[in-house]
């Protein structure tokens, strides 16, 4: 198998990551943080069982029903609920930096949890893309700390410990297998808030709902597909969760055409770093070198 073919479903699963974070902000008038969590994978879960037929989905082993429990609970529920929470009073571009820490979470996790040592280069590069957050961050330009932020840094956790449970999952089963069933489980569980979701529709603008469906096809259903075959097909976890430091990026530029939300020069200069330590990381020389 071709290692290097996770780059083409990381960078597809960031794209698709990055508009959420804008039309999330965008129908925030329309439809609360929980509403907006479950009408997502509601329509996420009505794609995937519509593509069910050419998926050919294989039936889970009873003894791994409860780890995907847990990976609908942390990856769709749990940060689901965050990430909306956090959107509420926290801007796109902002919320994009924060969950851009996720490479680094991850990494340290994946360090204790399946013994996977990055080069000293590696790490060097890692700490550069980070610098860039910190820089998007804590420059003037950057946000105003409030309890939006609690959520995001939450999400964040979230989001690492769903890449290191997915990686265990597609090692038994195929990635889209994993994401589906998963997806199914988080769905269930945000269907607490389908009375006020499904409410809240029946009053909301069709550009908002148009948004509603956009998100859960491309941002949901689509995305964490695409997610969970990177990391099938990578080497490490590192690999694929470092291309997150692209997402502040993307949103910045999406956010500009949609939400004239427009980045200060931290955001700039962050991201330019933030670039160039993803480019050192997954470059071969890095990978290879010598600790």
């Amino acid at each position: 198998m071709n290692k290097k073919s996770y780059h083409f479903y990381a960078m597809a699963t960031i794209l698709c990551w990055s508009i959420s974070y804008v039309l999330s902000r965008y129908i925030m008038d329309e439809f609360s943080a929980y509403s907006i969590s479950f009408l997502r994978y509601i329509v996420a879960s009505i794609a995937l069982i519509a593509l069910a037929p050419i998926i050919k989905l294989k039936k889970i082993e009873k003894q791994d029903l409860g780890w995907i429990l847990l990976t609908g609970t942390i990856g769709f529920f749990l940060y689901m609920i965050a990430f909306n929470k956090g959107l509420e009073t926290v801007n796109a571009t902002t919320g994009s930096v924060i969950i851009a820490m996720v490479p680094m979470i991850s990494s340290i996790l994946s360090n204790f949890i399946y013994q996977e040592k990055l080069t000293k280069p590696q790490w060097f590069a890692s700490s550069l893309s980070f610098v860039g957050v910190l820089l998007i961050t804590l420059l003037p330009g950057g946000f105003t700390i409030n309890y939006g932020l609690i959520w995001f840094f939450g999400a964040a956790f979230c989001m690492s410990f769903y890449n290191l449970l997915s990686r265990k999952l597609v090692k038994k089963y195929q990635a889209i297998q994993v994401t589906t069933f998963s997806i199914f489980a988080g769905t269930i569980l945000l269907s607490i808030f389908s009375v006020s979701s499904f409410r809240q529709v029946q009053q909301a603008s069709g550009l908002a709902i148009f948004c509603i469906i956009l998100m859960g096809v491309f941002s949901s259903a689509v995305a964490y597909v695409c997610w969970a075959k990177a990391f099938e097909r990578a080497e490490n976890v590192a690999s694929v969760s470092n291309y997150m430091y692209l997402t502040p990026f993307f949103t910045s530029i999406l956010g500009i055409i949609i939400i004239d939300e427009v980045p200060g020069w931290s955001t700039i200069i962050g991201g330019i770093l933030v670039l160039t330590g993803l480019m050192l990381f997954n470059s071969k020389r890095f990978k290879t070198a010598r600790n």
